[in-house]
Protein backbone atom coordinates (compact mmCIF):
# COMPACT_ATOMS: atom_id res chain seq x y z
CA UNK A 1 0.00 0.00 0.00
CA UNK A 2 1.73 3.29 -1.04
CA UNK A 3 -0.61 5.52 1.46
CA UNK A 4 0.75 5.29 5.51
CA UNK A 5 -1.75 4.99 8.11
CA UNK A 6 -1.77 8.13 11.03
CA UNK A 7 -3.43 9.42 13.91
CA UNK A 8 -3.82 12.87 14.88
CA UNK A 9 -4.80 13.60 18.35
CA UNK A 10 -5.40 16.19 21.11
CA UNK A 11 -5.56 15.26 24.24
CA UNK A 12 -7.23 18.05 26.28
CA UNK A 13 -10.17 19.74 25.48
CA UNK A 14 -12.66 17.83 23.40
CA UNK A 15 -10.24 15.03 23.41
CA UNK A 16 -10.17 15.21 19.50
CA UNK A 17 -8.41 11.92 18.07
CA UNK A 18 -8.80 11.10 14.42
CA UNK A 19 -7.40 8.02 12.09
CA UNK A 20 -6.28 8.91 8.74
CA UNK A 21 -4.06 7.96 5.13
CA UNK A 22 -1.85 9.93 4.23
CA UNK A 23 0.17 9.93 0.79
CA UNK A 24 3.48 12.13 -0.34
CA UNK A 25 4.31 11.98 -3.92
CA UNK A 26 8.35 10.43 -3.71
CA UNK A 27 9.43 13.61 -6.02
CA UNK A 28 8.01 16.28 -2.85
CA UNK A 29 11.68 16.36 -2.44
CA UNK A 30 12.82 17.29 -6.00
CA UNK A 31 10.12 20.36 -6.23
CA UNK A 32 11.13 24.49 -5.53
CA UNK A 33 10.87 24.71 -1.91
CA UNK A 34 10.12 20.97 -1.56
CA UNK A 35 6.16 21.54 -1.34
CA UNK A 36 3.45 20.33 -3.47
CA UNK A 37 -0.46 20.56 -3.86
CA UNK A 38 -2.98 18.56 -1.68
CA UNK A 39 -6.26 17.35 -1.62
CA UNK A 40 -8.06 16.09 1.45
CA UNK A 41 -10.93 13.85 0.81
CA UNK A 42 -13.63 12.71 3.00
CA UNK A 43 -15.36 9.57 2.16
CA UNK A 44 -18.93 8.09 2.34
CA UNK A 45 -21.21 6.76 5.61
CA UNK A 46 -20.52 2.94 4.45
CA UNK A 47 -16.82 3.28 5.21
CA UNK A 48 -17.33 4.70 8.62
CA UNK A 49 -15.57 2.35 11.67
CA UNK A 50 -11.74 1.23 12.32
CA UNK A 51 -10.62 -0.31 9.37
CA UNK A 52 -8.37 2.29 7.20
CA UNK A 53 -8.26 -0.21 4.79
CA UNK A 54 -11.94 0.28 3.82
CA UNK A 55 -11.37 3.91 2.84
CA UNK A 56 -9.09 1.92 -0.73
CA UNK A 57 -11.97 0.80 -2.01
CA UNK A 58 -13.27 4.14 -4.52
CA UNK A 59 -12.60 7.82 -4.60
CA UNK A 60 -8.70 9.38 -4.12
CA UNK A 61 -6.99 6.87 -1.75
CA UNK A 62 -8.12 4.30 -4.67
CA UNK A 63 -6.77 6.70 -7.33
CA UNK A 64 -3.32 6.92 -5.38
CA UNK A 65 -3.26 3.05 -4.79
CA UNK A 66 -3.77 2.76 -8.97
CA UNK A 67 -1.77 5.75 -10.30
CA UNK A 68 1.66 5.35 -11.21
CA UNK A 69 2.89 9.40 -10.23
CA UNK A 70 0.10 10.51 -8.67
CA UNK A 71 1.23 14.76 -7.86
CA UNK A 72 -1.03 15.49 -4.88
CA UNK A 73 0.05 14.83 -1.28
CA UNK A 74 -3.39 12.99 -0.28
CA UNK A 75 -5.24 12.95 3.00
CA UNK A 76 -7.94 10.81 3.53
CA UNK A 77 -9.52 10.76 7.49
CA UNK A 78 -11.90 7.72 8.83
CA UNK A 79 -14.88 9.14 10.10
CA UNK A 80 -15.72 7.53 13.41
CA UNK A 81 -18.64 4.71 13.79
CA UNK A 82 -22.29 6.29 14.04
CA UNK A 83 -20.09 10.14 13.15
CA UNK A 84 -20.98 12.92 11.08
CA UNK A 85 -18.57 14.54 8.47
CA UNK A 86 -20.60 17.78 9.23
CA UNK A 87 -20.54 17.48 13.14
CA UNK A 88 -16.54 17.19 13.11
CA UNK A 89 -15.47 20.03 11.62
CA UNK A 90 -13.21 20.62 14.94
CA UNK A 91 -11.39 17.21 14.40
CA UNK A 92 -11.41 18.19 10.88
CA UNK A 93 -9.18 21.54 11.63
CA UNK A 94 -6.76 19.41 13.48
CA UNK A 95 -6.15 17.31 10.43
CA UNK A 96 -5.85 20.18 8.50
CA UNK A 97 -3.10 21.82 10.84
CA UNK A 98 -1.62 18.55 11.36
CA UNK A 99 -1.03 17.97 7.71
CA UNK A 100 0.22 21.61 6.94
CA UNK A 101 3.07 21.38 9.88
CA UNK A 102 3.92 17.84 8.89
CA UNK A 103 3.55 17.50 5.74
CA UNK A 104 5.18 19.33 2.84
CA UNK A 105 1.98 20.81 1.89
CA UNK A 106 1.35 24.30 -0.64
CA UNK A 107 -1.19 25.91 0.98
CA UNK A 108 -1.86 27.77 -2.09
CA UNK A 109 -2.84 24.59 -3.61
CA UNK A 110 -5.11 22.48 -1.39
CA UNK A 111 -8.28 21.32 -2.49
CA UNK A 112 -11.11 18.88 -0.95
CA UNK A 113 -13.32 16.15 -1.73
CA UNK A 114 -15.98 14.22 -1.03
CA UNK A 115 -18.68 11.37 -1.24
CA UNK A 116 -22.02 11.50 0.11
CA UNK A 117 -21.73 12.26 3.19
CA UNK A 118 -18.30 12.97 2.81
CA UNK A 119 -20.01 15.39 -0.29
CA UNK A 120 -21.72 17.28 2.76
CA UNK A 121 -18.92 17.04 4.46
CA UNK A 122 -17.01 18.76 1.71
CA UNK A 123 -19.91 21.33 1.18
CA UNK A 124 -19.80 22.39 4.82
CA UNK A 125 -16.18 22.17 5.85
CA UNK A 126 -15.71 24.47 2.83
CA UNK A 127 -18.22 26.78 3.57
CA UNK A 128 -16.79 26.99 7.12
CA UNK A 129 -13.35 27.56 6.08
CA UNK A 130 -12.96 28.44 2.70
CA UNK A 131 -9.48 30.45 3.27
CA UNK A 132 -7.78 26.71 3.34
CA UNK A 133 -9.20 25.91 -0.48
CA UNK A 134 -8.33 26.47 -3.57
CA UNK A 135 -10.92 24.17 -4.73
CA UNK A 136 -13.97 21.76 -3.84
CA UNK A 137 -15.54 18.76 -5.72
CA UNK A 138 -18.53 17.59 -3.72
CA UNK A 139 -19.60 14.19 -5.31
CA UNK A 140 -23.51 13.28 -4.51
CA UNK A 141 -23.87 15.87 -1.24
CA UNK A 142 -25.71 18.36 -0.08
CA UNK A 143 -26.06 20.58 2.98
CA UNK A 144 -28.25 20.33 6.16
CA UNK A 145 -30.15 23.31 7.64
CA UNK A 146 -28.59 22.76 11.16
CA UNK A 147 -25.14 24.01 9.47
CA UNK A 148 -27.06 26.90 8.00
CA UNK A 149 -27.34 25.64 4.09
CA UNK A 150 -28.48 26.58 1.83
CA UNK A 151 -27.31 30.21 2.74
CA UNK A 152 -24.24 29.05 4.23
CA UNK A 153 -22.76 27.94 0.86
CA UNK A 154 -22.23 31.41 -0.23
CA UNK A 155 -19.08 31.54 1.73
CA UNK A 156 -17.77 29.86 -0.61
CA UNK A 157 -18.59 32.40 -3.81
CA UNK A 158 -14.77 33.02 -4.24
CA UNK A 159 -13.54 29.83 -4.03
CA UNK A 160 -13.67 27.50 -7.23
CA UNK A 161 -16.47 24.28 -7.00
CA UNK A 162 -17.29 21.56 -8.93
CA UNK A 163 -20.09 19.78 -8.07
CA UNK A 164 -21.13 15.97 -9.30
CA UNK A 165 -24.38 14.09 -8.91
CA UNK A 166 -26.34 11.01 -10.61
CA UNK A 167 -29.74 11.75 -11.75
CA UNK A 168 -30.62 8.84 -11.00
CA UNK A 169 -29.57 9.27 -7.42
CA UNK A 170 -32.63 7.61 -5.08
CA UNK A 171 -29.94 7.84 -1.58
CA UNK A 172 -29.01 11.71 -1.94
CA UNK A 173 -31.83 13.08 -4.18
CA UNK A 174 -29.96 15.59 -7.13
CA UNK A 175 -31.83 18.41 -5.58
CA UNK A 176 -30.09 18.70 -2.72
CA UNK A 177 -26.91 19.57 -4.93
CA UNK A 178 -29.14 21.41 -7.06
CA UNK A 179 -29.97 24.50 -4.76
CA UNK A 180 -26.41 24.66 -3.46
CA UNK A 181 -25.35 25.12 -6.88
CA UNK A 182 -28.35 27.34 -7.37
CA UNK A 183 -27.50 29.32 -4.52
CA UNK A 184 -23.78 29.69 -5.03
CA UNK A 185 -24.47 31.16 -8.80
CA UNK A 186 -26.66 33.56 -7.47
CA UNK A 187 -24.42 34.69 -4.93
CA UNK A 188 -21.86 35.10 -8.07
CA UNK A 189 -19.83 31.80 -7.51
CA UNK A 190 -17.53 30.18 -9.44
CA UNK A 191 -19.42 27.08 -10.19
CA UNK A 192 -19.42 24.05 -12.42
CA UNK A 193 -22.21 21.24 -11.94
CA UNK A 194 -21.75 17.89 -13.65
CA UNK A 195 -25.16 15.51 -13.68
CA UNK A 196 -24.35 11.88 -14.98
CA UNK A 197 -28.11 11.61 -16.69
CA UNK A 198 -27.34 7.84 -16.42
CA UNK A 199 -25.99 7.19 -12.66
CA UNK A 200 -27.64 7.04 -9.45
CA UNK A 201 -25.40 7.02 -6.27
CA UNK A 202 -22.19 5.75 -7.58
CA UNK A 203 -21.38 9.17 -9.00
CA UNK A 204 -18.09 8.90 -7.76
CA UNK A 205 -17.21 6.41 -10.38
CA UNK A 206 -16.75 8.56 -13.38
CA UNK A 207 -15.52 11.32 -11.30
CA UNK A 208 -12.44 10.34 -9.61
CA UNK A 209 -11.54 8.52 -13.21
CA UNK A 210 -11.90 11.89 -15.27
CA UNK A 211 -8.56 13.00 -15.69
CA UNK A 212 -9.88 16.34 -15.98
CA UNK A 213 -11.07 16.56 -12.99
CA UNK A 214 -7.09 16.27 -11.49
CA UNK A 215 -6.37 18.88 -13.78
CA UNK A 216 -8.75 21.40 -12.88
CA UNK A 217 -7.32 20.66 -9.22
CA UNK A 218 -3.96 21.51 -10.41
CA UNK A 219 -5.09 24.74 -12.15
CA UNK A 220 -6.60 26.35 -8.78
CA UNK A 221 -4.46 28.61 -6.58
CA UNK A 222 -5.30 30.42 -3.72
CA UNK A 223 -3.35 33.75 -2.12
CA UNK A 224 -2.13 31.42 1.08
CA UNK A 225 1.21 32.19 2.74
CA UNK A 226 3.29 29.25 3.47
CA UNK A 227 4.43 28.34 6.78
CA UNK A 228 8.13 29.54 7.69
CA UNK A 229 10.75 27.26 7.44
Amino acid sequence: MKQTQEQVARPTGKNIRLKYLSYVPPEAGLQPAGRLPAIFFLHGAGERGFALQRLLTYGIPRAVEESADFPFIAISPLCPPGRWWPDLLDELELLYEEAASRYPVDLERVSLTGVSMGGFGAWAWGAAHPEHFCAVAPVCGGGTATQGFPKQVQALKDTPVWAFHGALDTVVPLALSESLVRELTEAGGSVRFTIYPDFGHEAWIPTYANPELYAWFLEQRRDHPNPAG
